[in-house]
């Protein structure tokens, strides 16, 4: 994990969004409707975790909400046969939000 746990998130979200860019991935089972709408609240997410000016400004519960298991993220990563880089990607993730706390 870099030194910035707000740059490793930003990483871990130019990742995320790199893998549901995807043209194969199957969103069926997830909450979004397709890549379009889980790029949009990545991008959303991003750009919060861009304007955070303080660790309590980060929007955990949206970040942590798309990783929970059984999660969008999961349930993409599992139907489009990358579940082992959103286990890799998740504890990143984990790690840089404990690195906020």
């Amino acid at each position: 994990m870099t030194a910035d746990p707000r740059a490793e998130l930003l990483a871990v979200f130019d990742d995320l969004r790199a893998l549901l860019s995807q043209p194969d991935n199957d969103f069926s089972w997830s909450s979004w409707f397709g890549a379009d709408d889980a790029l949009a609240e990545v991008d959303e997410i991003s750009a919060a975790i861009r304007a955070a000016r303080t660790a309590a400004d980060l929007p955990k519960f949206e970040i942590r909400s798309l990783f929970v298991p059984t999660g969008p993220v999961q349930e993409v990563s599992l139907s489009s046969g990358w579940g082992e880089r959103f286990l890799a990607l998740a504890d990143r993730c984990d790690a840089a939000l404990e690195a906020t706390s």
